[in-house]
């Protein structure tokens, strides 16, 4: 599979690849795994298939909005004071496992709505990764099935949409805001030095061991009193928590510790 398309299972939880497994092998009426594995060698087409099935893409805009409102309300104004204080002129804000963008499109209307004079103040890089390059072709195009857009605040639909048939089309500043590429957490070399890293809902598919390893690279590219955010089933690991100080416990926001060494 990693030669094949460059797709490492090694990293990923027993349980959750034999399950998607198993869903394939039913979808393409396989008696068993071995005829499964028989069909995966001859058919590129059905392991295009495993590893979209693999990386599973489940997002809307705001999602978990509490998350996105404590940034909003509390982690950005600090953040923003902090670069003034040491003089900073640009940053970057990074979104881990982007899918197909609403999350970073969710950050990029907050920094639009919320903070325009920062915006002119900064140079604000908004990176967006996901290892799933077809996703990332389906993220740049910024058009989204209405359930998709189910936590949108009505006046950033009004303001930030435009109907397109059956989908809404995100306006086009808003996507230019926005730099996608496809990147793997296991090559540490796509790592993006970030002042936040929005990290969720990407660990929880992957082994322990294999958590810490990506909460450590990602802890290596944050500065002091960077952000990292989690989904509400992640947490720190191991080693991971002494890099870390708690923001809220309840969204899953961490701050790099001062001295942190590693």
């Amino acid at each position: 599979m990693k030669v094949s398309r460059n797709f490492d299972i090694g990293s990923y939880k027993d349980k959750y690849i034999k399950r998607r497994i198993a869903i394939r092998a039913r979808a393409t009426r396989c008696r068993t795994i071995d005829d499964y594995c028989e069909l995966l060698f001859r058919n590129d087409g059905e392991l295009d298939l495993l590893v979209k099935g693999l990386t599973i893409h489940v997002s809307q805009f705001f999602r978990n909005r509490s998350a996105f409102d404590k940034l909003e309300r509390e982690i950005l104004p600090v953040l923003f004071n902090r670069l003034r204080k040491e003089g900073r002129q640009s940053t970057t804000f990074w979104s881990v496992g982007c899918a197909s963008g609403e999350e970073p499109y969710t950050l990029a209307m907050i920094l639009a709505e919320s903070f325009p004079a920062e915006l002119k103040e900064f140079k604000v890089t908004l990176m967006a990764t996901d290892i799933n390059r077809d996703i990332i072709d389906v993220a740049k195009k910024g058009l989204y099935a209405s359930d998709r857009l189910r936590e949108v605040p009505d006046a950033l639909r009004e303001c930030y949409f435009a109907g397109a048939g059956e989908r809404f089309c995100l306006r086009d500043d808003i996507r230019a805001m926005v730099d996608f590429a496809a990147a793997d957490l296991f090559d540490s070399s796509s790592y993006v030095e970030s002042d936040l890293v929005l990290c969720r809902n990407v660990l929880i598919y992957f082994e322990r061991g294999e958590q810490e390893r990506i909460i450590q690279r990602l802890a290596n590219v944050l500065p002091t009193e960077g952000i990292l955010v989690l989904g509400k089933a992640e947490t720190l690991v191991g080693e991971s928590r002494r890099r870390f100080t708690t923001v809220c416990p309840v969204e899953r926001i961490y701050m790099k510790n001062r001295f942190s060494i590693y």
